[in-house]
């Protein structure tokens, strides 16, 4: 009988665990937290190499996966444009061109306010044209102005000085321009010879575009347009009138180049024992050569860095944003010759005493009589600077000696004109 309840007993509680079992509820495995993962889009330029050489480090410290795409100055402009004029874009942190895409992004909503960050170590002049409602649009990266690189062995041995004026320059690209090495090379290639060619127009007292109308058919401009003409079709690379920065850096590099003008911000490269044949020792950084009505190389904010009004994850890319803007990498790219916005790196002796002092000296006078608008500052930037690269390609195809070079200008004045007007900003003073 004692035995009959014991198993009764132990069937009971069998059962009960069973019921109760039965009506637990379920306990499911946690799923895995989903890493955080951001789309950034870098251009070809030397801080945005440094950013994707130090890129581990922002994902081990956050946990927060980055994914690069890279291309070209033009391209770039291009794919954000398109991507956000059809609305799908993915695109999270961008660094952009100041000069040549904010009016466009900022009429169109497409950079988020930065209402968040600390802009006490910028300057106003870096951040003015990013600002609307009070709220900055983009954070200064990357200052750049206007340089002459050139051989300082290949100049002793010619007998020649350092060239200070449009003139000597000439000379000494004539003189320089022998044995398979190119006297003179500045960017050539159209649209993105633009730039390079606003400090000989603005040395010449010339302007791109005048109290808000397009200005580049002066007899000013036309006498800078033709010099880079002459200067490029004599004395440059074969092939110059196809070639940008990337093209002529390289060229430097092989020890093919004699004198390079171009953003200050190359010099790192050229004198980077592991990619240049050239010694440091022989190269050699001056102002641009004065012209005959002024001294103004031009000093901009080249690169910024923005955040898409499209970003599905603001957090992570504001976080991404204040990275790749510290001090601290500031610090880094000053070291590496990448020439920052940041006005504390430029105080920081430890940083100043590890930079050329020649490049240090361009820059401050670049500071003190420089333009800071290398482009001209319009919505429709991109085109015309393609009507402008019109112009500078017949004149270097020419030597500067088209005799069409006054009648194309002026129909290129007239198609930018029409631009203005199209996005309103036509008689506009900035």
């Amino acid at each position: 009988m004692k035995r009959f309840f014991a198993i009764l007993l132990a069937l009971v509680v069998l059962g009960t665990l069973i019921t109760a079992c039965q009506n637990s509820p379920a306990v499911e495995n946690p799923e895995p937290a989903q890493q955080r993962q951001i789309r950034v889009l870098l251009p070809e330029h030397p801080y945005a190499n440094l950013l994707m050489s130090l890129l581990h480090e922002f994902e081990e410290e956050t946990g927060i996966s980055v994914v690069v795409e890279q291309s070209n100055e033009s391209a770039l402009t291009q794919k954000l444009t398109e991507e956000f004029t059809e609305g799908d874009s993915f695109a999270d942190v961008f660094m952009t061109r100041p000069m040549t895409e904010t009016l466009l992004f900022l009429k169109n909503d497409w950079m988020m306010p930065l209402s968040g960050y600390d802009f006490s170590d910028y300057s106003a002049s870096t951040i003015e044209i990013g600002f609307r409602d009070g709220n900055a649009h983009f954070v200064p990266l990357v200052v750049e102005w206007q340089v002459l690189y050139y051989r300082k062995d290949l100049l002793e041995a010619a007998g020649l000085s350092v060239p200070t004026n449009f003139e000597e320059l000439e000379h000494a690209a004539q003189v320089l321009n022998r044995g398979g090495v190119a006297g003179f090379a500045a960017r050539g290639n159209g649209s993105l010879a633009v730039s390079m060619m606003s400090s000989f127009i603005y040395n010449f007292g010339g302007r791109y575009i005048e109290n808000g109308v397009a200005a580049f058919d002066s007899p000013a401009a036309l006498d800078a347009i033709r010099l880079y003409g002459r200067l490029l079709g004599a004395s440059g690379p074969p092939g110059v009138v196809t070639m940008s920065w990337n093209e002529l850096l390289p060229i430097f590099q092989a020890g093919n180049l004699a004198m390079w003008s171009d953003a200050s911000v190359f010099y790192g490269q050229l004198v980077d024992p592991e990619v240049s044949t050239v010694p440091e020792e022989n190269v050699g950084v001056a102002s641009l050569p004065r012209g005959p009505v002024a001294d103004s190389p031009f000093i901009v904010t080249a690169w910024g860095m923005s955040i898409s009004s499209m970003t599905e994850d603001l957090d992570s890319s504001m976080e991404f944003l204040k990275w790749a803007t510290s001090e601290e990498m500031a610090r880094r790219a000053m070291l590496a010759n990448i020439p920052m916005a940041r006005d504390s790196v430029w105080n920081d002796p430890l940083v100043t005493a590890n930079i050329n002092s020649e490049l240090v000296e361009t820059m401050l006078h670049a500071a003190q009589f420089g333009d800071p608008y290398p482009v001209p500052f319009m919505t429709s930037v991109a085109r015309a600077r393609e009507l402008i690269g019109e112009v500078i390609i017949e004149s270097i195809n020419t030597g500067g000696t088209s005799p069409r070079l006054q009648g194309l200008a002026t129909q290129m004045v007239a198609e930018v004109n029409d631009l203005l007007r199209a996005d309103g900003e036509y008689g506009t003073a900035r």
